[in-house]
């Protein structure tokens, strides 16, 4: 490869001097010569060098402690104070060598989606506040970035894209062709508590079906989340998805006469199982008006981490371990049911999920969920619509980037810029000649 450069540079820079010295007809029949020999099989990317009048590079500096023009006191020229040049707090700025590494990511994105057969969608990221302010007592709620516009509208940045998807797909009215596939990958903004891997302003993937209401939905996005995974060099010994479903949770509280609206925030506070000691945990559902009795009931139930466990308790004609068993069955199919591992204790924090959920790890338990989703099939009688069969799952940026880096997996390339090849004009009399070269080269 390097060889292969060098000799294209050499040629090039034949091209120039014969360009500037042999009459035209010479110089073009040379300039075919020489493009025939740098065909490549890809689009390249050509740099034309400027070159100073000694044939070499001229630069302008900045000096950003020097004196503002404006005479201060005594009639001396004051020094401007420099701005804070960090972003927000929880906020990133994305320089090239980033901006690179980002692409390289949503590309990846892009790919999986496309290969599944999904159309891309976008929303704006400022929405009505409405479309996100539930009751359920989720964290969400409490972290929208939210403000009243200078219409007197209540309006939000959005932190996540479920509520903006489900929008537009009322939007569609019956128009929609079932079932409808898609995905979208944009920016959201939660006002949080900042850890590794989570900030206040991220980028998600969504992938979402409409109109399927059998776990077969649900295997084909856990395809895709593996396959992206593939993709990336990551394996199943270095992430796994936990699974479950809310019908495990809804058995469960209905045995102890729980009543239906209590559902969600009890489903908020089982979420927390992972990240709160087990006596907050028993706290916060007491709060919830929830017996003793009910809460032992719950925990033990959330305790369990095999199919069978699950029947024993439910019975096998229980429709969460119908779907549960169908579902493992399902990815096995597909080929990544060693990637699969069932955890009751998995309900997500949202409180618009109504069947199977589902939550990416990594296996060394050192950072926060990677992705997750589930089924949300009443979402949009709550936003006022007729319910349709829906699921989907969010997949960030910020923690799968921390992967990627502590594997090493980050392609070496993207650390250089996009030029592939330098036309470069020796001295600044060339430089007409390179000119047409590299536009010639682009073409």
């Amino acid at each position: 490869a390097l060889l292969r450069t060098v000799t294209n540079t050499l040629f090039v820079a034949t091209a120039i001097m014969m360009a500037a010295t042999q009459p035209r007809a010479a110089s073009l029949s040379l300039m075919r010569l020489h493009l025939r020999r740098l065909h490549l099989q890809h689009p390249r990317h050509f740099a034309c060098v400027a070159a100073a009048g000694g044939g070499g590079r001229t630069a302008t500096t900045i000096n950003p402690d020097r004196a503002a023009d404006s005479p201060g006191d005594g009639g001396k020229p004051q020094k401007k104070k420099m701005i804070d040049l960090q972003p927000p707090k929880g906020t990133r700025d994305f320089p090239p060598e980033e901006m690179r590494a980002r692409n390289w990511l949503f590309g990846h994105f892009r790919d999986v989606a496309r290969s599944f057969g999904f159309d891309e969608f976008d929303a704006p990221v400022l929405e009505s506040e409405e479309l996100f302010v539930r009751k359920a007592g989720e964290e969400i709620t409490q972290q929208l970035y939210n403000f009243e516009d200078k219409g007197n509208r209540r309006v939000a940045l959005r932190p996540e894209l479920t509520p903006s998807f489900a929008r537009l797909i009322l939007q569609q009215g019956k128009s929609l062709a079932l079932p409808a596939k898609w995905f979208a990958v944009g920016q959201c903004w939660r006002y949080e508590r900042m850890t590794r891997g989570r900030r206040r302003e991220h980028y998600q993937w969504n992938m979402d079906i409409v109109g399927v209401a059998g776990v077969e939905a649900e295997a084909e996005l856990l395809a895709a989340i593996t396959t992206f995974f593939k993709r990336l060099g990551i394996t199943s010994a270095d992430v796994g998805i936990k699974v479950s479903s809310r019908k495990v949770l809804a058995a469960v509280l209905s045995r102890y006469g729980i009543p239906d609206d209590a559902f969600a925030p009890v489903c908020v506070v089982v979420d927390k199982i992972d990240k709160l000691p087990r006596e907050k945990i028993v706290e916060e559902l007491t709060a919830l008006d929830v017996a003793a009795e009910a809460i032992e009931g719950i925990l033990a139930a959330m305790e369990m981490r095999t199919i069978a466990d699950l029947e024993a308790l439910l019975g096998e004609d229980s429709e969460a371990v119908c779907d549960l068993r169908t579902l493992f069955s399902h990815a096995d199919a597909y080929g990544y049911g060693d990637w699969l591992v069932f955890d009751a204790s998995v309900v997500r924090g949202l409180s618009y999920y109504t069947g199977v959920v589902f939550e990416g790890f990594d296996r060394a338990g050192e950072l926060r969920a990677i992705c997750g989703g589930g089924r949300y099939d009443k979402l949009l009688s709550a936003l006022g619509g007729e319910d349709k069969p829906m699921v989907g799952f969010g997949f960030g940026d910020a923690v799968i980037m921390e992967l990627v880096n502590d594997k090493g997996l980050l392609p070496a390339s993207l650390k250089c810029g996009s030029v592939d090849d330098i036309v470069y004009p020796m001295t600044a009399k060339l430089r007409p000649a390179a000119m047409g070269i590299a536009a010639r080269l682009r073409a």
